[in-house]
């Protein structure tokens, strides 16, 4: 059996970059997209977790995890935000795990906590 994959969709390229080399480092394979259209699109390859930014400019990730729970319902989801201006983290990922995503992580995390969210939404932990 390969290594699980895991869909990482942040518009920050040094976001994306980093958090793939993390989690690579700590044995996944990893598909990168820069937004959520990107996502949907790469979404045919089966990733076993989609890891996604809440806030992103050409789709946001509340539009892609709805859509990846409607069309790919077994697909583990993380979703990520630091918020934005008067938008509060808290907030945007309750409203992410209402809608769908299998465990959250506010922006900054450490590297430990990323690959420990990432295992425990693999595991069905959240």
């Amino acid at each position: 059996m390969g290594r699980e994959v895991v869909l990482v969709v942040e518009d920050d390229p040094a976001c994306r970059d980093l958090i793939s080399e993390i989690l690579a480092d700590a044995g996944y394979d990893c598909l990168q997209a820069d937004g959520g259209r990107a996502a949907i699109a790469l979404m045919a390859r089966r990733p076993d977790v989609l890891l996604t930014d809440l806030l992103m400019p050409d789709k946001d990730g509340v539009e892609v995890i709805m859509e990846v729970r409607r069309r790919w319902p077994s697909t583990r989801i993380v979703a990520i935000s630091g918020g934005f201006g008067f938008i509060e983290v808290s907030q945007l990922l309750r409203t992410a795990a209402m809608l769908g995503a299998d465990a959250t992580l506010p922006k900054p995390f450490t590297s430990a906590q990323l690959v420990e969210c990432v295992a425990g939404a693999l595991s069905g932990r959240s």
